[in-house]
């Protein structure tokens, strides 16, 4: 099987990435040219979720509907969805490929950012699998990645983000805008009490360490699309959104359940998961939003309440997460200079 950090591995990914786009611009012509047929079955919202980026005309800001409690707007919503999408989006895609996703998906309103990928231990870059299952599956979840954010910004159109600064190191430090500050990954685990004060955590590293990497964010959307879930009036994005919430439970099952099996030989995987997990319930605030992946008696491959629905979070508590701060902050951790959109803001847990 092709080596994901070589050349040829990289070609193949993005050939991936390629090939489904051009599918996706045949079945929007076949849309088109099916013309109210095809609004009648359900054409219409998919047509409206297709976009610009392969080179067609710029759409049109959606009309938004603001939440009469909230005053936050389904583009609100989405625009938030994205950033967490421009986050995951690039941890896997440097995790196969070595690099980040194409400038062509990366701009919108806002200050546009870079992938801060630090330098040495720690660096991001191509994970040298040794489970070639493992390697599919990342491979699979990046080219998702990709589609989620092509697709959120269809939707979104002219009212799109663009991507923020995203601190994607394990490396001690960083520099950011003239700052320095610690590496995203590193600062979390430390955080958790995963590795040492003085040590760093690399999820690049090994296969062990990218699962518990992703385990740092993929745990985070499932709860913030359930979250936000409620915020939602208009159909087309709510269905947009409750696909998007699908797939990354897919996700999330499969890095919970490497990471279960894989404590099975290993079993201080569990105490790992289970820092992780209890550090992110203590940032967001009172309430259960977190749990780990069980034990080698009981497995906990889905994080439900009492009535087997997943877990949720607010915009808020989401950004207390990637922020890495229990205050009501506007940047931090993930995210060191802030994210783009109206919710901007983490929650005050203080």
């Amino acid at each position: 099987m092709t080596d994901p950090t070589s050349r040829s591995g990289e070609t193949e990914f993005l050939a991936l990435i390629e090939g489904a786009e051009r599918q996706r611009v045949a079945r929007r012509r076949f849309i088109r040219l099916c013309g109210g047929a095809a609004a009648m079955t359900g054409g219409l919202s998919l047509l409206s979720a297709c976009g610009d980026d392969d080179g067609d005309e710029e759409d049109p800001v959606p009309s938004p509907t603001p939440n009469p409690t909230t005053g936050v707007s389904e583009v609100d919503v989405l625009n938030f969805a994205l950033q967490l999408e421009y986050l995951e989006g690039a941890y896997y895609a440097y995790a196969v490929s070595g690099r980040g996703i194409d400038a062509p998906l990366l701009g919108g309103s806002g200050t546009q950012g870079e992938v801060v990928t630090g330098s040495g231990a720690g660096a991001a870059r191509a994970v040298d699998f040794t489970d070639p299952i493992l390697r599919e599956y990342a491979r699979e979840i990046a080219a998702d990645e990709v589609y989620h954010i092509r697709y959120l910004r269809d939707a979104l159109g002219s009212a799109r983000v663009a991507q923020p600064t995203i601190n994607l190191s394990g490396s001690a430090s960083v520099t950011v805008n003239g700052a320095t500050v610690p590496g995203a990954f590193t600062a979390a685990a430390r955080a958790a009490g995963i590795v040492g004060p003085n040590d760093v955590f690399d999820p690049f590293a090994s296969d062990e360490n990218f699962l518990m990497g992703s385990y740092l964010l993929t745990d985070v959307g499932v709860t913030a699309y359930r979250g936000s879930a409620r915020l939602i009036a208009n159909k087309s994005f709510l269905d947009a959104t409750a696909g998007i919430l699908a797939t990354e439970c897919y996700h999330d099952a499969v890095i919970r359940s490497e990471l279960w099996r894989r404590g099975l030989t290993v079993p201080d995987i569990y105490a790992r998961v289970a820092r992780v997990s209890d550090a992110r319930d203590a940032l967001d605030g009172a309430g259960e939003t977190d749990q780990d992946v069980g034990d080698a008696t009981t497995a906990n491959i889905v994080p439900t309440d009492g009535g087997g629905l997943v877990l949720g979070r607010t915009a808020p508590q989401v950004l207390n997460v990637v922020f890495q701060n229990r205050a009501a902050v506007t940047r931090g951790g993930f995210f060191p200079a802030g994210v783009n959109g109206a919710i901007v803001t983490s929650a005050g847990n203080t």
